[in-house]
């Protein structure tokens, strides 16, 4: 941060014991949070509560005065897992921040990024649990942020309260697309396959959905109905591939929870009638998903059972991933009309194991919710099938290595 005098001081303003929430992802207010960490050493012992860190902002070195808390263990905030440091509420992402709007879940302090343009404030790049935790809190701290874009249907409320304006030092952070790899590609390829035109798309980070929404760029009429929009979908508007003209609901309109991604995106969605970023109640809600035409949902896994059980979540009882919205869209995907639920992952983790497994350790999705299994090796289609036949398509999409010990195991189980 320029200067030697911090954006604010916090003595005085964090109480010993209170619950502290801060804009997630790309929403971080870092001038605060950042000015936060480096005097939390000096401040009554509190709890932090963050979601998906792209930031620098949290080490396993804050003051161990700050206890973390988070719905999953996204992007940085493995750092803070990996030293035992975070405390995991496993939640749907819309059940989380419901218990905010319910008051289930309290805040004390709230931080948030905000843009303004004519007077007007907007929560710019995240429609979450923030605006619903500051409702109840004692204190909220808005860092106004010139570089961040004005986004329609993130106007914040009137009858919240802003109790301190600070500046914002640097811009909001960035989450650039990661490059594209040949694995990536290959699943991207089949799932494409099942994305018919006229699908409107719901999709996390990383490189499968970019990889699958890069290979759309032929598709015709797509909509967006997400949690979160990247710079791919940038990609897709100006190559005409999405229009969101048969989504069935909010037509002409690309609605998403979140705005991840860079500059490029930011300045895309800036005061943009055509970009919708609306609370997590919409996004997310059942029964605004089952009323969406041919909702296709992208979601991707650390393992899928033989019986088609997915897990995003642990990995030899550490948790390294979160449930987030996939049981959510999910669920949507499969009321939809003409609807496709796809898991999307790698056949092999980084260290050659096999991704495919006879039994998940930790179930996200249920295996009677799940649909389409994609890996570089082909789809499983699994709804309507038996076991028996669910761990024969499961070890066809297994990598090639890994297949005859998975029928091995298979051996013996029901058939």
């Amino acid at each position: 941060m320029p200067g030697d005098t911090p954006p604010i001081n916090f003595s005085g303003l964090i109480r010993e014991g209170d619950f502290v929430v801060c804009g997630q992802a790309t929403a971080e207010p870092v001038t605060l949070t950042e000015a936060l960490m480096a005097q939390a050493g000096d401040l009554p012992a509190f709890r932090m509560m963050v979601g998906p860190v792209f930031s620098d902002t949290f080490s396993a070195a804050c003051a161990p005065n700050v206890s973390f808390r988070s719905y999953g263990v996204i992007g940085n905030a493995r750092r803070l897992a990996k030293a035992g440091r975070l405390d995991v509420t496993p939640s749907n992402y819309s059940a989380f921040c419901a218990d905010f709007a319910a008051r289930r879940h309290h805040a004390d302090v709230v931080l948030v990024q905000l843009a303004e343009t004519g007077g007007r404030l907007s929560a710019s790049l995240s429609n979450d649990y923030v605006i619903d935790a500051a409702r109840g809190a004692r204190l909220v701290i808005a860092e106004i942020n010139p570089d961040a874009p004005f986004t329609f249907g993130s106007e914040w409320p009137g009858d919240v309260p802003i109790h301190i304006r600070v500046a914002a030092r640097r811009p909001p952070v960035e989450l650039p697309s990661p490059p594209l790899d040949d694995v990536s590609q290959r699943i991207a390829a089949h799932a494409a396959s099942l994305i018919a035109d006229g699908s409107t798309l719901q999709f996390g980070v990383g490189r499968i959905p970019d990889a699958i929404l890069s290979s759309l760029s032929h598709a015709r009429h797509l909509g967006i109905h997400s949690g979160l929009i990247s710079d791919a979908v940038v990609d897709l508007i100006e190559r005409g591939a999405v229009t969101n003209a048969e989504k069935g609901i909010d037509a002409g309109i690309t609605v998403t929870n979140q705005v991840i991604g860079t500059r490029r995106l930011y300045r895309f969605v800036h005061e943009n009638k055509a970009v919708a970023v609306r609370p997590t109640s919409y996004t997310h809600g059942q029964g605004v998903l089952a009323r969406i035409n041919r909702l296709v949902a992208i979601n991707s896994a650390l393992q899928v059972g033989l019986d088609g059980s997915v897990n995003s979540e642990t990995l030899n009882g550490i948790a390294i991933g979160a449930i987030g919205g996939q049981l959510d869209f999910v669920r949507g995907a499969n009321a939809s009309p003409g609807g496709r639920a796809i898991i999307a992952l790698p056949a092999t983790a980084s260290d050659g194991t096999s991704r495919i497994v006879a039994h998940v350790e930790t179930v996200t999705t249920p295996r009677a919710d799940v649909d389409a299994i994609v890996t570089e090796w082909g789809i499983a289609e699994l709804r309507g099938c038996g076991l028996a036949e669910r761990a024969r398509r499961m070890i066809a999409i297994a990598a090639p290595e890994h297949r005859d010990a998975l029928s091995e195991q298979l051996r013996g189980r029901p058939r």
